[in-house]
């Protein structure tokens, strides 16, 4: 399995996302599409954008009762996409129903990935808003163990958690980091962030960038920066 860099299309609606994607002419850049865009367009732009031959990960992070997300991702399942996701703290019952209500009768399915702890989150945070005392590397490694018990493929993790999941849970086991900046950007609203190039030396799979891509001057310049950083002679 290869190394990828997925942009992050957080954009408010389809026009404003295929214009930022008419940039590429050369490439087709696997393609986050967030709960902004899927809320103001609907199952349409999945189709649309897979359509133009872009991976997508579909990224909405169910997180419900079992009954309610096995049969939410039975839908998500005709979409097409290459991943989809939910929130391991719906615990393991929720990920393995999502796992039966996401396989195609034919036994196909998207690869499935559980949200640990959001990169927005720091230790202060967990501690003081979800009372969680543990040090929110346990907490992560904890949520990826369950998710791998539940038969997930992987998780979404900090870059700064990428090694010990793969430490804890095998080298197959996905790490998708969001919370990557160039190191001469702004960190935003992350917290717990790195760059490209340590992310790849850390043991991410897939890192996913927004705005140092969407918001840059020259989006696909900075789109080929990361995959240099990230991907090339990974």
């Amino acid at each position: 399995m290869g190394k990828d860099v997925i942009i992050a299309c957080d954009f408010p609606g389809k026009e404003q996302t295929m214009s930022f994607l008419d940039n590429f002419k050369d490439e087709k850049p696997f393609v986050k599409i967030g709960m902004e865009l899927f809320y103001a367009e609907g199952p349409a732009i999945v189709r649309e954008i897979k359509s133009r031959g872009h991976k997508i990960f579909l990224d909405l992070k169910l997180h419900d009762i079992p009954n309610t997300v096995k049969r939410a991702m039975s839908v998500l399942s005709s979409l097409d996409a290459d991943i989809v996701n939910l929130h391991a703290g719906g615990a393991i019952p929720m990920m393995e129903a999502a796992i039966e209500g996401l396989t195609r009768p034919d036994g196909t399915r998207p690869l499935l990935i559980a949200v640990t702890m959001l990169t927005s989150t720091d230790q202060q945070t967990m501690e003081r808003d979800l009372l969680i005392n543990s040090p929110i590397e346990n907490t992560v490694l904890h949520y990826a163990l369950n998710a791998k018990k539940a038969g997930l493929d992987g998780v979404v993790c900090s870059p700064l958690e990428a090694g010990k999941v793969h430490e804890n849970c095998g080298t197959d086991f996905l790490t998708v980091t969001p919370g990557v900046r160039f190191a001469d950007g702004e960190k935003g609203d992350q917290k717990r962030v790195m760059t490209p190039e340590q992310a790849k030396k850390i043991g991410s799979d897939y890192i996913v960038v927004g705005r140092p891509i969407t918001a840059a001057a020259d989006p696909v310049e900075a789109y080929r920066r990361c995959v240099r950083e990230f991907v090339d002679n990974a």
